[in-house]
Parts: structure tokens; C-alpha cells; sequence
């Protein structure tokens, strides 16, 4: 029997790691180069233009990202990509499990874009 719970006890941190993502673990396993064209490639990894509109394009079912940064500052579109539920309960926006590095770099990148 104690053999079963020693057992247990790794299998159950290694599905906790796995499936509930703690900060620490993203930033360790998912970082990118700070830069607005590692921000880029990351917009297109995630499909942003899906929902929302950059430079013109993409779709509007979200607000245009085209001079987000000059309506929101640093912290409040951190926390968003962070966490969007958190911010907003009932938004669509999915929570991408984004590593520090990750959302720093898609700022630098947001921060380039003008409003159209």
C-alpha cells in the first residue's frame, strides 16, 4: 500500500504540471526572444487574426489589435494576455498559457502597431 501512494504522489505533481501549466513551468519550457518579430510570429502561431484585426486584416470579432498599445497600457494588456477570465469573466478570448516571455514579446510587437 505504501508503495502505491510514493507512486502516486510523482504521478499526480507530473499530470499537475502537465495539465494545470503553473507560471513557472511555462516560463521554463516557452521562452522566446523578446522582439517585436518574435511578437509577430507568435500573433501568427496563436491565430490572432482570427478574431481580431492587425494592420487591416483578419476578422472582427474582437476588437482591432491595430493601436492597442495606445489605449492600454503595458500592465493592463500583460494581465489580459496573461489571463483573459481573469480580467473579464465571460470573454471568448481563450487563455493560451503564455510564458512571461511570450506575452513580453507579443507587447513589443503590439506597441509597433498603429491605429488604422
Amino acid at each position: 500500500m505504501k508503495r502505491k501512494v510514493s507512486l502516486l504522489i510523482p504521478v499526480l505533481i507530473l499530470l499537475g504540471i502537465l495539465f494545470l501549466r503553473p507560471r513557472w513551468f511555462l516560463n521554463l519550457t516557452k521562452r522566446v526572444e523578446i522582439s517585436p518579430a518574435s511578437g509577430a510570429a507568435l500573433v501568427e502561431k496563436y491565430n490572432c487574426r482570427q478574431c481580431h484585426q492587425i494592420d487591416g486584416k483578419g476578422a472582427l470579432k474582437a476588437p482591432s489589435l491595430d493601436g492597442i498599445a495606445q489605449r492600454l497600457d503595458q500592465e493592463t494588456l500583460r494581465l489580459w494576455l496573461a489571463n483573459p477570465r481573469k480580467i473579464k469573466a465571460n470573454t471568448a478570448m481563450p487563455n493560451f498559457s503564455l510564458s512571461d516571455s511570450e506575452i513580453d514579446a507579443i507587447i513589443e510587437y503590439l506597441t509597433q502597431l498603429k491605429e488604422e
